[in-house]
Formats: structure tokens, sequence, C-alpha cells
């Protein structure tokens, strides 16, 4: 299936089924605006509490911030200097595109992090011209991606935040007295973050509105070269995709050791690269063929890091690897920026070590969109009779369909037994219109593992017949033994 297809068929299938579709459809939606349907929010909702249960470790805590912060937040995180994306203007039909994806589609190079005038040159030197009128091109220049609004009556300047960290790094130093005075600790968000993109594309990929769910740890600097799981990852392999092996276009593969001996990486950070792997591969299933973290170069980084690499993810319907989440090494840049702007100390005193610090941040990012639609992507599946979502159970947005056979000779009555039983502890739904077979294709398509089908035996000895979704192979189970089967 090329990847237009696939785009096409997963984007039908969500917006019929309810996965996600255009916000204000009826007045025509707006480009990089979502609303997440029944199922969609279902299938977050569980992406967000398994981030949570496997990312949360002991003083790690949730807070939930604000979307609105006061213009001097971001003056002092650099946001406003610095959040930018290079926007070109076709000086016909006036339509704007970035000029980075301009040149990627159309030169098949990497162009993120090019300087404006490195941009200006490479449409200059290939003649590049408007994609959708083959007009010529104005020259690229820096747009900030910021949405500003007013608070009260107009005098007061604020904006949307571009992201989730800020409130953590405003909140560090209450929290820092509330939780006993001790490094390290975390403070995770997931929450709104807003980005005015030029011209969102690819779907539910790329949104102007989207949900992060983000985990900043906190720690003395000093400790950074410290973990106290190594001897447990240590031979732990990473799958890498290095700065230097581009034009092999090959990741491989490189034990926890020797990404700290040859790579030079703190061995905090690469415990971090291991927790975010693991994520992957344990709790959510990927195959280790559509993973690697991603080195990105100088030019590349965003503005605070020191370290930034990216878990990219393969997606077919999106022509290959695409960032869903990263791991940023953002020193003490955003609290010694904030210290100095809002004039309040935030160094603190670790009475264990008899020191003062300002401390250094780990920052685990989330997409938690992209990684929604990662998952719809790799788990799709077409086949000569159906098509489907292979969802690992954990993230299924349903678990289990029930099925009477048909509406007639007390099945139903039977089949809402049934339901009443589970739904107390397993997501489930309930259908008896249409044929059986097309009630098992309407759940294969939403990503259901298991169909229960109530019928006449059912009535005589208390079993039903439970249907698994990838293989369709089937099982008389007591209904008794239901749950525990299920579980």
């Amino acid at each position: 299936m090329d990847k237009i297809d696939k785009l096409k068929e997963i984007t039908t299938i969500a917006e019929r089924r309810g996965f996600f579709f255009p916000t204000a459809e009826i007045y025509g939606g707006k480009a990089g605006f979502y609303t997440y349907g029944h199922l969609g929010k279902l299938m977050k909702n569980k992406f967000e509490n398994l981030w949570r249960d496997y990312f949360l470790e002991d003083d790690f805590y949730e807070i939930e911030g604000n979307a609105i912060l006061p213009e001097q937040v971001f003056r002092a995180s650099g946001h406003l200097e610095n959040f930018n994306d290079p926007l070109t203007e076709c000086q016909k039909c006036k339509f704007r595109f970035r000029a980075d994806q301009l040149i990627e589609d159309a030169l098949k190079i990497e162009a993120e992090g090019l300087k404006i005038d490195e941009i200006n040159k490479l449409i200059e030197k290939h003649k590049l011209k408007c994609p959708k009128c083959g007009s010529q091109l104005g020259k690229a220049e820096s747009f900030n991606m910021m949405f500003p609004i007013q608070i009260g009556q107009g005098k007061e300047l604020a904006y949307l935040s571009p992201e989730t960290a800020q409130n953590p790094y405003l909140s560090f130093k209450r929290e820092f007295e509330a939780l006993r005075r001790k490094l390290p600790f975390g403070l995770a968000m997931i929450g709104k973050a807003y980005r005015n993109e030029i011209s969102p594309r690819q779907s539910f990929y790329r949104l102007r509105e989207f949900t992060q769910a983000e985990l900043q740890v906190f720690f003395d600097s000093a400790d950074v070269d410290k973990c106290e799981e190594w001897n447990k990852i240590a031979k732990y392999k990473l799958i890498v995709f290095l700065e230097k092996d581009r034009k092999k276009g090959k990741a491989k593969e490189i034990t926890c050791d020797d990404a700290n001996k040859k790579l030079k990486l703190p061995k905090l950070y690469i415990y971090y690269m291991y927790k975010m792997q693991s994520f992957y591969f344990d709790i959510l299933k990927i195959p280790k063929n559509k993973f690697r973290f991603y080195e990105l170069s100088k030019e590349e980084k965003s503005f605070y890091n020191k370290l930034h690499w990216d878990v990219q993810l393969d997606l077919e319907a999106l022509g290959g690897f695409k960032e869903i989440s990263g791991l940023h090494y953002r020193t003490d840049h955003d609290l010694s920026l904030h210290e100095k702007h809002s004039k309040e100390q935030l160094s603190v005193y670790l009475e264990e070590k008899k020191k003062k610090v300002l401390p250094h941040v780990i920052e685990l990012s989330f997409g938690v969109d992209r990684n929604i639609f990662a998952l719809l992507d790799i788990f799709f599946k077409k086949e000569k009779e159906r098509d489907l979502f292979e969802f690992p159970n954990s993230i299924a947005p349903i678990t289990v369909g029930i099925f009477p056979l048909v509406k007639k000779d007390k099945l139903p009555e039977k089949a809402q037994q049934v339901y009443r039983i589970l739904k107390k502890n397993i997501s489930c739904f309930y259908d008896e219109d249409g044929s059986i077979g097309r009630r098992y294709r309407r759940v294969d398509e939403i990503g259901v593992p298991y169909a229960i089908t109530i019928d006449y035996i059912s009535l005589k000895d208390n079993t039903i017949t439970i249907r698994e979704r990838d293989s369709m192979k089937q099982k008389r189970v007591n209904i008794s033994e239901l749950t525990k089967f299920l579980n």
C-alpha cells in the first residue's frame, strides 16, 4: 500500500468510526485542528494512563498548570526570540509554506535546522516554485509560532503555551519545598500546547492544538553521569541512528555501556533512553524494526538543548521515519533564565550534600496525538476480506464486543447479562444489529481484540464463544470464567 493510499485509508476509517475528525467541519474546518471522537478519546485515555503508570516513579509527580501564561514567561524562556519556523509565500496565489518542508519534499534532503540564507540559496539554485500554482516564491523569513492573546480589557499580553514544560519550571521552587527538599525529583504534566504552524499537513500528525505528555527530571548536575540502575541496563541494547551515519541510512544497536563510553552520553541520560525504548517495546508493543533514536545535529537541536535525541517511528502512511517523542538535556537553561528575569532565587540548598545548586533538567517529551496516529499506522492491516487494527490489548479503545447470535429467543437478554458482568472491569460494548459476520468485521475495523457471541448452547450450559481478532480463532468459555480468562 503506498503512503497516500494508507494515509487516506486510516483517515477515512478514523473519521467514519470515531477516532478523530476535523474540528468544526460543518463550517469547513481549519487545518491543524482535530476533535477526538469516542474511540479516539478512549484510546488517548489509555495511552496517557499507561504513560503515567510507567514513567511516574518514586518522587515523580504530576501537576496541572495553565495553557495561558504571561508574556514575561516566554520572553525569559527565549520562545519569543527563538521559537521560529522558516516561511515562504507564493507571490501570485499568496499561499504560505514552511520553506524547509518545501525543500525536503522537492529535493528529498534533510532541511530542518537550515539557516534562512541557506534556505533561500537552495530555493534559488533549484528554481523551486509554488507547489499549488507553480508561480514564483518570495524570500523565506522567520515566522514566530506563538499564539498571542490579550488578558482582560486587552492591556496585558499573554501567550498560549507551545509546550507544557514551562509550568513545571515555574512551579519548581514551590514543589521542591513541598517534596522534602531533595533531588532528584520529577514533575510531569499532560496538557494542551499550541503552535501556529505555517501549513499543517499530514492529517492528524501535525496539529496547531495538541496534547503533550512531558516529564521534567530535576537533578544535581554533578550526578549526570550516575545511575543507580546502571548494572541492570549496561548491556541493554539501544537502537540508534547517529548523525554521522545518515548517508548510510541505517540505524544500529549499541549497548548502554558503549553509549556512555563511545558516544560520551551521560549515564542518567542513557537511563531515560532505556526507559523510553522499553516503553515502546514492552508497553506499546512496537516492532523493533519500526523504532530508532535519531541524533539531532547542532543546527537541528532545539535552542534550549545540550543533548537532543528524537524517538522516530517508521510510519508507512507518512513515507518513513517520523518524530513522535524526544529526550532533551536542557541543563539549567530554563531555571537560570527564569531566575534572571523574575529576580526570584531558584537555586536550592541540598542538606545531604551541604551545598547550593541550580538543578539541571532532563526532559522526556511525548506528542500524545502523534503517538495515537503512529499506533493507528503501525497496527493497521488490510486483508482480503477485512480491514483491521491489531492494537495490543492495553491500548485498544474497546477490549470486548458482546453479541447475541440473533435478536430473539432470549439470546439478547443473556448477552446483556454478560455485558453487565464484564463492563465493571473491562472496556466493552454491546451490539445486536446485523449478521454476526458483519458485527465481527465492525469490531475488527476498530481494533477490538475479542468478540463474545451468545448462542443457543449458551442458554443450555452457560458457555459462550470468544473469538480472537488477529487469528479469528474461537474458543468456548464458561461465563463464570470470562473475567479471569480475559485478564
